[in-house]
């Protein structure tokens, strides 16, 4: 597992991007590092697309590199209509979990393992600024929280930054990498694509 897994917080600052479609974040540690980036891989096809479908309805690739510049994770989602399911890939490119949207009055979400199995699940307030994941036995193994970027760039933008917290009891790899690649997809999903 890549170093980047190992800090227990983190934030994602979504960069304001002007005249570009792809969105991409910089991720720093509790001492405010930049410890890596998240970059959405964003084919041409999908451009075209995005002028007749839906954003919110089209697949979407993001990749997370770490401050040397190599890649060690990404989520895909691939063509949707009223709830997401995205996989997440390790650094070798093979699927370790997915994010599962369930549909729900509040945004909630559950991390499933390879096999497809229940192992956590990612529970939103009402404005979706603030996520609790627990585990299967209902203990909190991390949050996602939405902060408050000042009112020039809430007001003004769709930029939005979360903290990622993760209790130091998640020793799963495959847990890890899901847990911080929540607030990635949290953002694509509920935030992004209205």
């Amino acid at each position: 597992m890549d170093k980047f897994f190992l800090n227990e917080s983190f934030v994602i600052d979504e960069k304001v991007q002007v005249l570009t479609m792809k969105n991409s974040y910089k991720v720093y540690d509790a001492q405010a590092q930049e410890i890596g980036m998240i970059k959405e891989n964003l084919p041409a096809s999908r451009m075209i697309l995005s002028l007749f479908i839906s954003k919110a309805n089209l697949p979407f690739e993001l990749d997370f590199f770490n401050a040397e510049g190599k890649q060690i994770a990404a989520i895909k989602r691939g063509f949707t209509l009223f709830t997401s399911k995205c996989s997440v890939h390790n650094e070798a490119g093979q699927i370790v979990g997915f994010i599962k949207q369930k549909f729900s009055l509040k945004p909630k979400f559950t991390i499933l393992n390879a096999s497809e199995q229940e192992v956590a699940v990612i529970q939103g307030d009402w404005m979706a600024w603030d996520f609790k994941i627990t585990d299967k036995a209902g203990m909190e193994i991390g949050q996602v929280s939405k902060k408050w970027n000042g009112a020039m760039k809430e007001f003004f933008t769709d930029a939005d930054k979360y903290n990622v917290t993760l209790s130091p009891s998640v020793t799963d790899e495959n847990i890890r990498i899901a847990v911080v690649a929540t607030a990635a997809a949290v953002d694509m999903i509920l935030k992004e694509n209205k």
